[in-house]
């Protein structure tokens, strides 16, 4: 009984007992009204285009193809799933602090005595079955707070998943759109090569009725030529680019199927940006990075808990025998309990280094998470200010490229009824293909801008 009543005072002052070190609160933040860039809303909104799923963002079925596959298949997600197997496991490891350490032992050995001038020879065969226990007392919150930190790690650990999922994400869209990009500069390319071949066969057959010049000739080989060298150095660029998406998608380098074309994507002519404030809970790098200042907090309570003792419990019972069948009879049965507390006295600084240790990497992690803050809201603004002025410059892009179609157009009708000179149509023919390139390179940064500002207001890792 007094063993029960021994065991019972323990618990007691486990559960009494206290947990050192601060108590964790949110660092302070400043957050902005609103994010620079963004439209200016008729009243406060906290919709956002990052709390919706990635398929309603990217509508082309192909695309949503490529990004399902790569989330199925990708190694950076497999290893960002294989770290937070890992923080689970040690997690569990140190959760286990907390709690005793049961063993249960067999022993059993034959031993013989010589005969000596006051005992005779005789052998001895003693068995033994116990059952010990250890038992370190968390008064101090030790464990606690490690447990603490290693919960703290986890999250942080399954945050930095998500965070690699939206990563993927925005990497797999933004690189089949930069597919669907060069696709268009080939499509203008192979067109302008038709085009400039045609032109050049009228040209040559002008130069032999006398109506024109051989200077003419060259001019336009100058156009044909200039076309076909594109050619080459997008296909490579293609191919290329096609090897970066497989490799995003798990697999070995090979050809990626389009979807709709570049123009088709569709762009959404409203981008809620939502409240900055709301951006701390959304964004996966963030979360993770408060995790991580909640693990580093906790671990100043570990640090300081080595200033006090140590209380420990150790326990043994079980049966000790010379004969097997004696082992379990009344006699044989034996235990011991007993406790010990250890107090560091005398550690030349080492215990007070680690506190200090503590408290500065838990300031810098405060820092860090500041620092990310800032850093996303800066992502944020820069997004919104590239989307809105990329579709403008587009926009204005589009009037352009219409306007030097027009004037080629009207540049070969005024050769051909000898109003002017092949060099006119030398020249407006070579701006109108820079005008149309410019303008696919126009239209992918607007897509790339509307990918890039969906992943900083922390979207994509919604399933």
């Amino acid at each position: 009984m007094s063993s029960l009543r021994y065991i019972a005072f323990s618990l007691l002052i486990i559960l009494t007992g206290c947990t050192l070190g601060p108590k964790y609160k949110r660092p302070a933040v400043t957050a902005p009204d609103t994010f620079r860039g963004a439209a200016p809303p008729t009243a406060p909104t906290e919709s956002s285009i990052g709390d919706q799923k990635w398929w309603t963002v990217f509508q082309d079925q192909q695309l949503q193809t490529l990004i399902r596959e790569a989330l199925a298949q990708n190694y950076d997600v497999h290893i960002a799933a294989s770290r937070v197997l890992q923080a689970q496991a040690v997690l569990g490891i140190t959760r286990a602090d907390q709690y005793p350490t049961i063993s249960a032992g067999v022993s059993g050995y034959n031993q013989r005595f010589p005969k000596t001038t006051v005992t005779p020879q005789f052998e001895n065969s003693p068995l033994q079955v116990n059952l010990g226990l250890v038992w370190e007392l968390d008064f101090w919150g030790k464990y606690r707070r490690a447990t603490e930190a290693a919960r703290a790690e986890l999250l942080a650990t399954e945050w930095g998943q998500k965070a690699v999922v939206s990563g993927l994400v925005s990497s797999v869209a933004s690189s089949y759109f930069q597919l669907l990009e060069l696709d268009a500069e080939m499509d203008i390319s192979r067109h302008a090569l038709d085009s400039r071949r045609e032109s050049l066969r009228l040209v040559e057959i002008r130069q032999k009725g006398g109506n024109t010049s051989l200077m003419d000739v060259r001019q336009s080989e100058q156009l044909v030529y200039t076309a076909a060298a594109a050619i080459p150095d997008l296909e490579r660029r293609i191919q290329q680019q096609e090897n970066l998406i497989s490799v995003l998608l798990g697999r070995n380098p090979g050809p990626i199927t389009r979807g709709q074309s570049l123009i088709e994507t569709a762009v959404p002519l409203d981008v809620p940006s939502g409240l900055p404030s709301s951006l701390l809970e959304r964004r996966p790098d963030l979360q993770s990075a408060e995790q991580n200042l909640i693990a580093a907090n906790a671990r100043i309570g570990v640090a300081k808990a080595a200033y006090f003792p140590q209380i420990t419990l150790t326990g043994l019972a079980g049966y000790q025998s010379n004969a097997l069948t004696n082992l379990f009879s009344g006699p044989a049965g034996l235990w011991s309990f007993g406790a010990q507390l250890a107090q560091p006295i005398f550690t030349a600084g080492r215990i007070r280094s680690g506190v200090r240790l503590t408290e500065a990497q838990q300031q810098e992690a405060v820092f860090v998470y500041q620092k990310s803050i800032q850093q996303a809201f800066r992502e944020v603004s820069d997004s919104l200010v590239a989307f809105g002025k990329n579709r403008e410059f587009r926009e204005q892009q589009a009037l352009l490229t219409h306007a030097a179609g027009d004037a080629t157009r009207l540049a070969d009708f005024r050769y051909r009824g000898g109003v002017t000179s092949y060099l006119e149509v030398l020249d407006s023919d070579s701006r109108y293909f820079d005008a149309q390139i410019v303008l696919a390179q126009a239209q992918l940064n607007e897509r790339l801008a509307l990918v890039q500002l969906y992943n900083a207001l922390g979207g994509g890792w919604q399933q």
